[in-house]
């Protein structure tokens, strides 16, 4: 543990702060069963064009632009999935695709990405955002990740992105705001009060009603030594195993101590391992968040699919060829096939090689069900 942290330590010594480099670490190791029968084990949602042509993970690589040079961006996901990852990603360096052996949360996902960027950095700015979210505002979402990654640029600065809320959503996390702290590159910086937890739908409407909320969309910039020093406070057993993997870096023994040691560490988000325990800290707060109104949604089902691409209520919106006679409301996913609908309003319809699904649009949250009806019955070929 203490061999990690003077790593770290060391390499800030070495470089001075105007010249940290700038990371983005991809998120990407999610099954995303509510896209079933689209998205599978190997194939989830981040690596399908659920919106537009691209993948959204490959969408989320091109969003950075030239605010993250390509051999800076880091890419955390799955056994299952690295390979597809890799090929998706073809052009980043194949060693900055890290594969965990088994899941453990956030928390150990962005430390696992930390110790490999303070042991190539000795320390960088880290910017850790999703892999299957849709931003519409590019533009303005670039200008906020720049001044984000500004005010993280002082040692002890954790900073996220709060998404400005436009319902009482309770399947999200939100973020608190106290008072202005400070304005980086122009923009406004509000201290951290807390984070709660989706909340029930009485206290989502305060929430809203307030204007001091904000929804969690998961986007955290840091310094990598800021990070580890948190992490080392509030999660020293994580902190201490990922110090004795950060010597095998770069060596044979790599993928046999990840093996061994990942499966140890706790497994929790790290909202609850460091962003919340960090707001409770005496003193001023060094937790503060940057108001990001820029079209954001993470696309949790496929009626926010629907919602997205269609350009007026009541529109059908179809991947492929489609014939309606009184049908209003639809989602169809079948690219190759015409689909025909008569008298049929609010569904969703994905048509697979090997599964067809049929929703009410406003129950499209409930097929991560029929997933977990699959797994209990063995039905693995179809996950």
């Amino acid at each position: 543990m203490a061999e990690l942290g003077t790593r770290v330590k060391r390499g800030v010594a070495r470089v001075r702060p105007k010249g940290l480099p700038v990371c983005a670490v991809l998120l990407a190791g999610g099954r995303g069963t509510r896209f079933w029968p689209r998205s599978r084990t190997r194939s989830p949602k981040q690596l399908l064009n659920i919106v537009g042509r691209e993948t959204m993970l490959r969408q989320a690589t091109a969003r950075l632009g030239s605010l993250v040079a390509a051999r800076n961006i880091w890419v955390v996901t799955n056994g299952e999935q690295a390979a597809a990852v890799r090929r998706e990603l073809h052009t980043l360096p194949r060693s900055h695709i890290l594969a965990e052996p088994v899941g453990r949360n956030t928390a150990a996902a962005i430390a696992l990405a930390a110790i490999h960027l303070a042991r190539l950095h000795g320390d960088a700015l880290m910017a850790v955002l999703p892999s299957d979210a849709y931003v519409h505002d590019v533009a303005r979402y670039r200008r906020l990740l720049r001044a984000a990654l500004n005010q993280a640029r002082t040692p002890g600065n954790l900073v996220v992105l709060g998404i400005p809320p436009t319902r009482p959503e309770t399947g999200y996390g939100y973020i608190e705001r106290g008072a202005s702290t400070a304005r980086s590159l122009g923009v406004p910086v509000y201290a951290v009060r807390r984070f709660t937890e989706k909340p029930a739908l009485p206290e989502a409407r305060r929430y809203v009603a307030s204007g001091r909320y904000f929804w969690n969309a998961g986007m955290f910039l840091w310094r990598v030594s800021t990070f580890l020093e948190n992490l080392e406070r509030f999660l020293p057993r994580t902190h201490g195993a990922l110090g004795q993997l950060a010597g095998a870096i770069g060596t044979r023994r790599y993928d046999s101590v990840l093996r061994r040691i990942y499966p140890r560490l706790e497994n929790i988000s790290i909202d609850y391992a460091v962003m919340e325990p960090a707001t409770r800290v005496r003193g001023k707060s060094r937790v503060s968040v940057i108001p990001a109104n820029v079209g954001w949604s993470d696309i949790g089902s496929w009626a926010a699919v629907y919602e997205l691409l269609a350009e007026k209520s009541g529109q059908n919106v179809s991947a492929g060829p489609l014939c309606v006679l009184d049908a209003a409301g639809n989602y169809f996913w079948s690219p190759k096939k015409l689909v025909a609908a008569i008298g049929v309003s609010d569904l969703v319809l994905v048509d697979t090689e090997d599964a067809l699904l049929v929703s009410a649009r406003d129950r499209s949250q409930d097929v991560g069900r029929i997933v977990k009806w699959l797994e209990k019955e063995g039905r693995r070929s179809l996950l």
